[in-house]
């Protein structure tokens, strides 16, 4: 509550000397006994213990009225936000050797898609005002979600995910990368995205991955390379191994960067790096509302006033 002009209730102040003025100070009068002394004993009517009542009437009408001409007020404080986010495609290796158990969770071995698909969740949820589309891809690439602001919707999408979606015998990068440009095309966000994980190599395709690059970097639509999965291990199969020079090279292309998850603590780092560095734009503007109350106040001072004006009228008034 604020006062918007506080110097009137100085005024207040002055209650006492109008209450005086009407109804205190002496007057002069001829009075209709020589002694008064004997009205005392007469018995007191309920008009006599009505008197008290008028300059109370009269002061509190005065009160209203002077807070009232202060212009009492209630503020509510508002926030408008101006938000510019990112548009976002998560584009996620569905392939065959995604099955893979090389992540460890509470010391027990998880998948490479099922550590992806916690550490997504959790990005997700740290993403609010962004705009976050998937696309998942093995042989063929399959939008799994449009870009969207739903991201409880897309948690959902990410927990049904799994390699028997697609035909997961081969790995066409290249071709994701175009479906995940495809998507982000007509986006008129200022900064777009795309965070490509996988833990193989370009192996299928009509579309290589620098191809795909270039037309990314033309559009101006930044790719953070992801390579999963630990093969330092001497594994013999081909498809288990992260192509890491194609990676970096689809990154520098685009100005993103490349990063290497070999763990589930160096997935969730990696993933935590990114939402750091790619940040949206709030703008928070902060302002109050105020509601007036004079009004109340004013119609309040005027019956206090009106009613005391009317019972001075009034035989009981006469007795003043």
């Amino acid at each position: 509550m604020r006062f918007l002009y506080p110097i009137l209730l100085w005024l207040l102040a002055l209650i006492p000397l109008f209450l005086w003025l009407r109804y205190f100070r002496k007057r002069t009068g001829v009075a209709p006994f020589s002694d008064s002394n004997m009205l005392i004993k007469l018995p007191k009517s309920w008009r006599i213990w009505l008197q008290p009542l008028f300059p109370l009437l009269f002061a509190l009408g005065l009160a209203c009225l002077i807070v009232a001409l202060a212009r009492p007020q209630k503020g509510v404080n508002n926030t408008k936000n101006h938000t510019e986010g990112i548009d976002i495609i998560l584009l996620l290796d569905l392939s065959r050797s995604m099955n893979h158990k090389d992540f460890y969770y509470l010391n027990r071995p998880i998948s490479r898609l099922d550590a992806t698909k916690a550490v997504v969740s959790r990005f997700l949820e740290k993403r609010p005002n962004d705009r976050i589309g998937i696309v998942a891809f093995a042989s063929l690439p399959y939008a799994i979600a449009p870009l969207t602001l739903d991201h409880q919707w897309l948690k959902k999408r990410v927990e049904v995910l799994h390699t028997g979606m697609l035909d997961g015998r081969h790995t066409a990068i290249g071709d994701g990368m175009a479906s995940a440009i495809n998507r982000l095309r007509e986006s008129d966000a200022k900064s777009k995205i795309i965070i490509l994980l996988t833990d193989g190599a370009n192996n299928y395709g009509r579309l290589s991955p620098e191809n795909a690059a270039d037309a990314a970097a033309a559009l101006g639509i930044k790719i953070y390379t992801i390579g999963a999965g630990d093969d330092r291990g001497g594994f013999f199969q081909q498809d288990l191994e992260v192509d890491e020079p194609t990676l970096r090279n689809v990154a520098k292309i685009t100005s993103g960067s490349f990063y290497r998850a070999r763990d589930l603590k160096s997935l969730k780092a990696v993933y935590a790096e990114i939402d750091q560095l790619e940040k949206s734009k709030i703008e928070v503007n902060q302002f109050t509302r105020y509601s007036e109350y004079s009004a109340g106040l004013i119609v309040a001072g005027l019956l206090l006033l009106l009613a005391e004006q009317l019972l001075s009228l009034s035989k009981v008034g006469r007795l003043i």
